[in-house]
Parts: C-alpha cells; sequence; structure tokens
C-alpha cells in the first residue's frame, strides 16, 4: 500500500546536466525526515524538459539510491500513448514500485479517449498505476466517472493524484471507487482536507524543504492527534502559498537552493524567480526557520 507523504521531488542541475550528488542527498534528506515514498519525473521535477534519455536515467537512478527503503513512483505520462507505454514499461523493468501517469495534456482528449489512453497503458504494463489529474496544466478534466470507470475495469490502477482544486469532485471519487481506490492531495494546501474526506496522502511539492512537518501531518491524523494535524497545517500553509508564487518548480528550487541543498538551475522556458518574489520567499523562509 502506497500512502502518506509522497515528494514530488526536484530535479537538481549543474552546467545544464543532471546533478547526480545532489540528487542523492536530496533523496537521503527525504527518507532520513520519515518521508512515506519518492516521486521522481513529475512536474515538480521539470519532467517537459528532461530528454527521453535523461528522463530514464533520472528514474534510474532514484530507483537505485532509494533501493526499496520506500517506494519509488515514477512519473511516465505523457500526451503519446505510445510514449508512455514505452516509458512506464522502462519504470518497470528499472524496478520502480508504480508509475504516475499525467492526462495527456495540450491535445485535450475527449473522456472517453482519456479512458481508452489509460486503459492502453494499464493493459500494457503490469504494475501498479496512479493516474495524475491536473486540468490547470492539462487542458482536460479527468471526470470521477471516468476514474471510476477505469477503477473498475483496470485491477492495476490503484489510486489518483486529485490537482483540480476541487474537494466536491475529490468527494465523488470515493464515493464512486470506493475506500479502497487511493486518493492523493496533488495540492499542499488541501492535504489535511483531503485525509479528512477519505484520502490516503498527498504527492507533496512542499515535503521537498520540509519532508519531516508534512509526513508528521500525515502521521498525526492518521493516529487520531487531529489537533497536532491542524498545528501542522496553519505550520505549512504560508509554505504551501509560497511555493507557488511562480509557476512550480521555480520557487522551491529557490527555497532548496536558498537551504544550501541544490544549485538555483532550472531549465526554459522556466526561469529564475523574480526579484521581488525572491524577497517575499525569503522571509517566508525565515519565520519558518528554515534560513537565516
Amino acid at each position: 500500500m502506497i500512502e502518506g507523504s509522497l515528494v514530488a521531488i526536484v530535479t537538481p542541475f549543474s552546467n545544464g546536466n543532471i546533478d547526480e550528488k545532489a540528487l542523492e542527498d536530496l533523496i537521503e534528506f527525504q527518507i532520513s525526515s520519515g518521508t512515506h515514498g519518492i516521486v521522481a519525473c513529475g512536474t515538480t521535477g521539470e519532467s517537459p524538459t528532461l530528454t527521453h534519455s535523461e528522463h530514464e536515467h533520472v528514474i534510474k537512478l532514484t530507483v537505485g539510491i532509494v533501493k526499496k527503503r520506500v517506494p519509488v513512483i515514477a512519473g511516465t505520462g505523457s500526451n503519446s500513448t505510445r510514449e508512455a507505454v514505452s516509458l512506464t514499461e522502462f519504470a518497470r523493468r528499472t524496478g520502480a514500485d508504480a508509475s504516475l501517469l499525467v492526462v495527456p495534456y495540450y491535445n485535450k482528449p475527449t473522456q472517453n479517449g482519456l479512458y481508452r489512453h489509460f486503459r492502453e497503458i494499464s493493459s500494457n504494463v503490469d504494475m501498479p498505476h496512479i493516474l495524475y489529474n491536473v486540468p490547470g496544466r492539462t487542458g482536460v478534466n479527468l471526470e470521477a466517472e471516468t476514474t471510476a470507470r477505469l477503477a473498475s475495469d483496470c485491477k492495476n490502477i490503484i489510486g489518483i493524484k486529485e490537482a483540480s482544486g476541487s474537494l466536491s469532485q475529490a468527494t465523488k471519487i470515493i464515493q464512486l471507487c470506493g475506500k479502497d481506490f487511493l486518493l492523493y492531495s496533488g495540492e499542499d494546501s488541501l492535504n489535511l482536507p483531503i485525509l479528512s474526506i477519505g484520502g490516503r496522502g498527498f504527492i507533496t511539492v512542499t515535503a521537498n524543504i520540509v519532508p519531516d512537518k508534512v509526513a508528521n501531518l500525515y502521521e498525526a491524523y492518521r493516529n487520531g492527534d487531529t489537533e497536532q494535524a491542524m498545528k501542522l497545517h496553519y505550520y505549512l500553509s504560508p509554505l504551501n502559498e509560497a511555493l507557488f508564487y511562480e509557476s512550480n518548480p521555480i520557487p522551491v528550487k529557490a527555497a532548496l537552493n536558498l537551504m544550501g541543498k541544490i544549485s538555483n538551475e532550472i531549465r526554459s522556458p522556466l526561469c529564475y524567480i523574480s526579484d521581488s518574489n525572491l524577497s517575499r520567499l525569503k522571509e517566508v523562509l525565515k519565520k519558518a526557520d528554515l534560513i537565516n
């Protein structure tokens, strides 16, 4: 069972290349801090700017560093079904514990097209799959009814990262898919509310900088300590907001750089955070005692 705080880890770069040592250090930081799983090559990992060979390399590298200490979820989605099948099969062979399959972007398929896309991946690659609905980036919403159809017809589709921002849609997914289907929060500001309606964890950006706090929120709630979970929710709230001052992962990479963990390198067409937002980010990090 893949539950809890699953960090959507950044891909650190140095001089245009993947910084393997920095990635290893980040993964060790996450595991030692109590993170329950590592998500490689998601949105936060700048997957749209990685070459195919780099994408595969990051997945293989992550699996090798983690060594089965926690689950590894590999981002293998694409707006090309054939490409998604190929990359997902690579992740399976490499030893990833599950795939994360984003809704196809740009080509705006119908709900039937989405169903056929995910079913084809499921049929061709025998491993657990987690759907990823983020209509703000893909231009298409994976409707709860389509998710339920996939959950019913494809037994290796085990859950969904729901980043529509709609608690109503999240509630409907649980109602239609049942309690065994894993619903993950895809927006850090909704982590606690998602748990409260039956969610099983979060695929989180904020855990990149405070993995212990995000994992502890999950643990507190699951152990019935709602007061502690609420306390952590309000501690994390300013950080959750600050990490989206600009498009993810611009602010979180800037934050990790300020914390001395990675270079501030980010790939075009993303660019460095603006001076005004950097100043705001620094203030939030100082108040959270993450930098001096």
